[in-house]
């Protein structure tokens, strides 16, 4: 079910304007569906991001312990 739409004014630099409304005319989108899209994108990337980060983080960990395969996970979580 479509969660409701809320309302907001922003303000964006003339050029960053008129990009996005010529994207919007070039995609046949809604100016508000084309910014819509760019804060979903930029929610996505940030989130791979910090999965990396806390990926490389555990990874890191793992080394220093000395587990570098599965098999050696399981044999340190048996510990």
């Amino acid at each position: 079910m479509p969660t409701a739409a809320v309302k907001k004014t922003i303000s964006l630099p003339a050029e960053l304007a008129r990009e996005a409304e010529e994207i919007a005319r070039t995609e046949g989108k809604t100016l508000s569906a084309v910014i819509q899209e760019a804060l979903r994108l930029s929610r996505a990337e940030r989130l791979k991001r910090e999965f990396s980060t806390v990926q490389n983080y555990w990874s890191r960990k793992a080394k220093e312990r000395g587990v570098l395969t599965e098999r050696a996970l399981q044999r340190y979580l048996k510990k």
